[in-house]
């Protein structure tokens, strides 16, 4: 009995033993297997770091969470190195397929546009007219009593009584008749001297405003009028009158203003963006609702040379034709301005354009699913097209769909970069 148990114990010894041995031996292979397996992991997938997965600036050596609980992103080596400039993006034909990536090259054109204004009516300031007093006095009787009326050139527009003008009539009746007397002297220089003293009253006289009929009739009868006409100087309407029968005037009165309506100024507002494609010379087109049906054509004659400085908007000037006196001051009016075109600009859609703080840029197709972002100078847009001034060339495709996909994309690897450089 002693001898079947110590057998049984023997064989229990060995089978340990054996055990003991096999899982050894199993042991040692399964681990230099782990460990070749995770060799080569490290050796093709180890993550150079992990990134903070709403922060791409916020990065850590080890695996962990942020204080949401999401786990940090990991970033690796094939990911990280980017051929190309800083943020150059790759995406597989199915991502860009699914997420719409369109393309379109760049090319020349002629981009031309249409601005669209509101004008105000105004007197032409060239032919606007305001007429004072060249001396002290009283207005006798009006002619053209009523603002608004039409007036003729040299149409009389009120007598006027001067102390000044009256005793200069009679020096120059003086000068007249001394010229007569002496016309006949045997000294030249008397005569010479009688003949400038008519000279000079006579020129008083003119530049004290008395027309020259009265002159004239005043040398011809040689009778002082105790009032003088004073004289339209040109057509147009009375658009204001200063002065009333019996008034005393001095030269700061305004008798009259009168403005010719022939042809009118209209004053439009224009924005900073639009103010590069008009020039002095395009043609405006002018319609208005007092006058339904009927456009009127002027040009564009100056561009002022500060901007108002509540609208921020420059002011330039049109000129119209107005022999119908259909136009008048103070009208409101729709105005199209036919901007010249520029030739050969290198343009993109519009929508191809990100617009990020100061600068704009594009992403440009440099190999099939590789796009290089690319910052641009602009300059002028119209019809969807922008003018691309430097950046890029004639036949570069851009993207104008899901940019933005790719911009978000492209900052991530950028930020990445500069951390892997920070790293080093």
């Amino acid at each position: 009995m002693n001898n079947k148990v110590t057998i049984v114990l023997v064989i229990a010894s060995l089978g340990i033993l054996g055990a003991a041995v096999g899982g050894y031996w199993f042991g040692a292979n399964s681990s230099n297997t782990t460990a070749k397996i995770t060799s080569t992991s490290q050796e093709t997938n180890d993550p150079l770091f992990y990134r903070h997965p709403m922060n791409p600036e916020v990065s850590s050596n080890v695996p962990m969470k942020d204080s949401m609980g999401m786990d940090y992103i990991p970033v690796y080596a094939d990911e990280d190195s980017n051929p190309g400039p800083t943020g150059t993006v790759k995406i597989d034909p199915v991502t860009m397929q699914s997420i719409g990536v369109r393309t379109t090259k760049a090319e020349r054109r002629s981009m031309s546009r249409s601005v669209q204004a509101v004008g105000r009516v105004d007197y032409d300031e060239h032919r606007l007219i305001r007429l004072h007093p060249k001396t002290d006095g009283w207005v006798e009787q009006l002619y053209i009593n009523t603002t608004g009326a039409p007036v003729k050139q040299d149409a009389i527009l009120l007598s006027f009584y001067s102390p000044q003008i009256v005793s200069t009539q009679q020096e120059y009746v003086l000068a007249l008749r001394n010229l007569k007397t002496l016309q006949a002297s045997p000294f030249e220089d008397v005569r010479r001297g009688a003949e400038e003293l008519v000279t000079t009253t006579l020129e008083r006289l003119r530049l004290l405003d008395v027309p020259d009929h009265q002159i004239s009739d005043l040398t011809k009868t040689l009778e002082v009028k105790k009032a003088l006409h004073i004289h339209s100087p040109a057509n147009g309407i009375a658009i204001s009158i200063g002065a009333r029968e019996g008034q005393y005037v001095t030269p700061q009165t305004e008798l009259y203003a009168i403005a010719d309506l022939t042809k009118v100024w209209v004053l439009v507002d224009i924005y900073a963006d639009e103010l590069p494609w008009i020039r002095i010379g395009d043609l405006a087109r002018m319609n208005i609702s007092a006058v339904p049906g009927h456009t009127f054509l002027g040009k564009l004659a100056y561009i002022y040379p500060y901007a108002e400085s509540r609208t921020r908007t420059i002011k330039v000037r049109m000129e119209f034709d107005n022999p119908d006196l259909l136009l008048k001051p103070d009208m409101f009016a729709d105005i199209t301005i036919e901007a010249g075109a520029i030739e050969d600009a290198i343009a993109v859609p519009s929508e191809a354009i990100i617009r990020s703080g100061i600068r704009q840029q594009v992403f440009i197709l440099r190999a099939p699913g590789k796009f290089e972002p690319r910052e641009v100078s602009l300059g002028v847009s119209s019809d969807g097209w922008t003018q691309i001034r430097d950046g890029i060339t004639v036949g570069e495709e851009v993207v104008v769909s899901a940019q933005f996909l790719i911009d978000s994309e492209s900052k991530l690897r950028e930020a990445a970069a500069k951390m892997q450089e920070a790293m080093q």
